[in-house]
């Protein structure tokens, strides 16, 4: 048997076994709102030793994820966020309102960077957290990604696409515009944050980006470091170093 990570997210259930203090190979399943997607329990061995679960996803689909794992492992643990946990103090005054999956990525990037951190998670929501030297955590923002932002604009007003453009500086057409604006917005966001950051460290501080939509950001964004797996870096952290963990 081994132990196995699961990231159940707003629009994915990742999951990936642990071998060695470090995850495997990671899958990745989109799932509706109600329902799992097809196929990732396929992807398990028969047994798993210990389950490492976390998830931000919705309630019933965090139950039938826990109803697949219970029978099948012979330990489950659900992550939740503490004060201090893998090496990072928490900055949120209550601990407990920070979503696992900001809380992991923050772990995951201190124990592959030294200093100062921005860590960049690009989901469905874009989020930006300052971890100092020291692992602690000074918080946060939360701001629609790219994707979410297109998302919104096509339902307000139809006729904007949902797809399509390029990122350029002035879009030449209602694609490129859309696609400019949205990734510029986040884009404007993340240098804001670092430019506040390196005032605080007097050094610009290191930016992990991570999630399924960073994609959209990385080429105005030179020099940083890319670790899509983020969340599942932090899981096999804790599973090396469970304090926190319950």
């Amino acid at each position: 048997m081994s132990d196995w990570a699961f990231d159940l997210g707003n629009t994915r259930l990742k999951l990936a076994p642990l071998r060695q203090g470090s995850a495997g190979e990671v899958a990745a399943f989109p799932h509706g709102e109600h329902a799992l997607g097809a196929g990732w329990m396929a992807a398990l061995p028969p047994r798993i030793d210990v389950a490492w679960v976390a998830s931000v996803g919705p309630a019933a689909l965090r139950a039938a994820l826990l109803q697949v794992l219970v029978p099948r492992a012979a330990r489950v643990v659900e992550v939740r966020v503490a004060r201090e946990m893998g090496g990072v103090r928490i900055g949120y005054d209550d601990p407990v309102r920070l979503g696992v999956d900001r809380a992991l990525a923050m772990i995951g990037a201190r124990a592959q960077v030294a200093g100062w951190l921005l860590v960049v998670g690009v989901g469905t929501a874009l989020t930006i957290d300052l971890v100092d030297a020291d692992g602690v955590h000074l918080g946060g923002c939360i701001a629609p990604s790219p994707t979410l932002m297109r998302e919104a604009l096509h339902a307000r007003a139809p006729q904007l696409p949902l797809e399509g453009g390029a990122v350029v500086h002035f879009g030449t057409g209602t694609e490129d515009a859309l696609a400019a604006g949205c990734a510029g917005a986040a884009l404007g966001l993340v240098e804001r944050s670092r430019d506040a950051a390196a005032r605080l460290a007097g050094t610009p501080p290191a930016i992990v980006v991570h999630g399924g939509g960073a994609d959209l950001l990385l080429a105005g964004l030179p020099g940083v470091l890319h670790r899509p797996s983020l969340v599942m870096d932090g899981l096999a952290r804790l599973a090396r170093q469970p304090a926190g963990a319950g």
